[in-house]
């Protein structure tokens, strides 16, 4: 058993900082070193996987990598690889680009570090900028919206109600109470498109409340029972608990009509470590994932799902996901939506940082 660590400290201290997984193989292919980053993108820690060889950590098909490494060990010259699909232990497939250089070592010959850039993350975090600027300019644009429709919508109200004052027609006064039926509706609509309009009030909130408030109104109203998932150790975040409660609810009450009766609701939660939310690297995140068993969003609705008057149900506002994405965004965070036929989930990633600003 090795009692000195294969990095020296500086080199250290700058591997367990970078983004990309970085691997050290002895001269037998066997692991020596992960950085947490390596840890991160094969959910293992280290000491599962310190001592395994190269081909069961890096199985791509064929043995691709491995005999890569091999080849790397003979000619000391590198070799990099893209777009390699690498199959995970939990079923996960992701794509990466791979470098692998040969270094000498004096005690046992040679080494050889792979260095495994996840591209699956980079373009997620291209989607995400992209997401983040279009709900802004979405959100700008609902506002100035729904203001502009508020105003005439009072006048065309108050009109009604004096019309309905002046007629003594029974039959004609039912027509002045539709007007003032409709009007009211559509107040509601543009005071939901408007979002809150009291003051934020953060403060620090064990989600795992937030999460047993909105199983329980789900349940109520639905009467699925929502299976949960959580992990106990989550620190608390800051927020409001009642945006967050709305945001939340609003996915799961979406997650409960796709499942049906007889599906299946998972709420559940995690820690994610070094994690980027559009320009913004976090240490740690709070991922909550709502999850459904139902048919699955179309794939021509995924991009745009988070838009408004975007959605998949006949008669639905397609405003619960806008309203949802805008508050999570008020915490500094985001949801994402993965979905295919039986399988639709909606992360929601909130930052954990203390600098976080607010």
């Amino acid at each position: 058993m090795e009692t000195t660590h294969p990095v020296p400290g500086v080199a250290l201290r700058l591997l367990e900082n970078l983004t990309s997984a970085v691997l050290l193989f002895d001269a037998r292919l066997r692991l020596r070193y992960i950085n947490p980053a390596g840890e991160m993108l094969f959910a293992l820690s280290a000491r599962h996987l310190l001592g395994q060889d190269a081909q069961t950590i890096l199985p791509c098909p064929g043995g691709q990598l491995s005999h890569k490494l091999e080849q790397v060990m003979r000619s000391a010259q590198p070799v990099t690889e893209r777009e390699l699909e690498l199959p995970l232990h939990d079923g996960r497939r992701v794509t990466i680009s791979c470098t692998a250089q040969a270094l000498p070592d004096e005690g046992s010959g040679s080494e050889v570090m792979v260095e495994l850039i996840q591209l699956d993350r980079q373009l997620r975090i291209s989607r995400e900028e992209h997401l983040l600027s279009q709900q802004r300019a979405t959100q700008s644009l609902v506002r100035g919206l729904a203001h502009e429709v508020k105003n005439p919508l009072g006048g065309l109200r108050g009109a009604a109600q004096l019309l309905d004052a002046e007629l003594a027609d029974p039959g004609l006064r039912e027509y002045t109470r539709i007007i003032i039926a409709e009007a009211d509706r559509l107040q509601v609509l543009m005071d939901r498109m408007l979002g809150p309009n009291r003051p934020q009030r953060f403060e620090e909130v064990n989600i795992h409340q937030v999460l047993e408030r909105v199983r329980l109104l789900v349940e109520a109203e639905t009467g699925l029972a929502v299976l949960t998932d959580y992990d106990p150790s989550l620190p608390p975040v800051r927020g409001d608990v009642d945006r967050l409660i709305q945001a939340l609810l609003n996915i799961a009450r979406n997650g409960a009509r796709a499942a049906g009766a007889d599906g299946r609701l998972v709420f559940a939660t995690r820690v994610q470590r070094k994690f980027t939310i559009g320009e913004r690297h976090y240490r740690l995140v709070v991922r909550v994932e709502i999850r459904d068993d139902g048919p699955g969003i179309p794939q021509d609705l995924q991009e745009r799902i988070f838009l408004p008057m975007v959605s998949g149900e006949q008669g639905g506002t397609g405003l619960g996901l806008t309203i949802a994405q805008t508050l999570v965004n008020q915490h500094g965070g985001l949801i994402e939506c993965q979905s295919e036929s039986g399988d639709t989930r909606f992360l929601v990633y909130l930052p954990l940082d203390p600098s976080y600003e607010r």
